[in-house]
């Protein structure tokens, strides 16, 4: 008889056996849990905040750094934004996964909607609650007209380029239709990407047309289950104690410090993001104009 036989012999002995079952039990399943909530943009400020692979790559590489972790779930509530800062975070937490042998489980909060969505894509397996909004397959691009209006002022404005195109879409200048015909040939390609990306992570799930299910439209999270965007209903919670048994601990990871603080981006260079005392005065008018189409974002799925 081993060593270890002669201490596992110790669990029968009724003062020993309490210490002896905690040594040898088998550890409490550990899920780490990443929080990717809100508008999805490149640019971001203190009182303007937005997610990118930047704000959430320390989160992520943090979440996957113990391989002992049963699975990584991510927390979305998200109505989307920027397509390319959506299929990094999408593309560098299936890298990790690969890389770690780490399974991800995606929930839906209250939306997961375009850019929302492609983060789900992230998940080996897609959850919502049944009154989640779910889908919006497509591509948005709006803005304002204020030609009119410069007229009526009586403003005189005047733009200089190298290059006949280097002024297309300008919202003072008059619409053009070849602008406007080029910019729908970007959204097309930009929508086939992300097309794409839906057909390859849901291969085999997906039970309705590409006609109904890419049009840029919209779900709840019951509806969205039946069309096998997403693989089931329920809380994080719940699912993962049942998959992993009723012991298993979530832990949140958030590496990142307070309004004012050194971080690294995507890139690994730290920057101060008080480096600049007078940034947050000249930001105000372009921090409140961010306000106002996060607010439009959201406000679109009723939240």
């Amino acid at each position: 008889m081993g060593i270890k036989d002669n201490l596992r012999g110790l669990r029968d002995q009724p003062l020993i056996g309490p210490l002896a079952k905690k040594l040898f039990s088998e550890p409490e399943p550990l899920v780490h849990v990443v929080r990717l909530n809100g508008v999805i943009g490149g640019q971001s400020s203190p009182f303007n905040p937005s997610l990118s692979l930047t704000s959430v790559a320390a989160d992520l590489e943090a979440a996957f750094a113990d391989k002992s972790v049963k699975a990584v779930a991510l927390a979305i509530n998200s109505p989307g934004g920027s397509p390319v800062q959506s299929a990094l975070i999408m593309k560098r937490i299936r890298a990790l996964s690969a890389e770690k042998e780490i399974p991800v489980f995606a929930f839906i909060e209250d939306v997961g909607a375009s850019g929302g969505y492609m983060l789900a894509l992230a998940g080996d397996e897609i959850y919502a609650d049944e009154n989640s909004v779910v889908g919006s397959i497509g591509v948005v691009s709006a803005g304002f007209g204020f030609k009119q209006l410069i007229d009526r002022v009586g403003v005189e404005r005047r733009v200089y380029t190298a290059g006949e195109s280097k002024a297309m879409l300008d919202p003072f200048q008059a619409e053009d239709p070849k602008d406007v015909e080029h910019l729908k040939s970007l959204q097309a390609e930009v929508h086939e990407s992300f097309k794409q990306m839906v057909r390859d992570r849901r291969e085999g799930k997906l039970s309705q047309p590409e006609n109904d299910l890419f049009t840029g439209s919209f779900w709840t999270g019951a509806k969205a289950q039946t069309l096998g965007l997403i693989d089931g209903l329920g809380d994080m919670r719940a699912i993962l104690k049942d998959k992993f048994g009723e012991k298993t601990k979530l832990k949140l990871v958030h590496t990142s410090g307070g309004l004012f603080r050194r971080n690294k981006n995507a890139a690994g260079v730290s920057h101060d993001a008080s480096s600049s005392p007078l940034s947050l005065d000249t930001n105000l008018v372009e921090n409140g104009l961010s306000a106002l189409e996060t607010r439009a974002l959201w406000s679109r799925f009723g939240l």
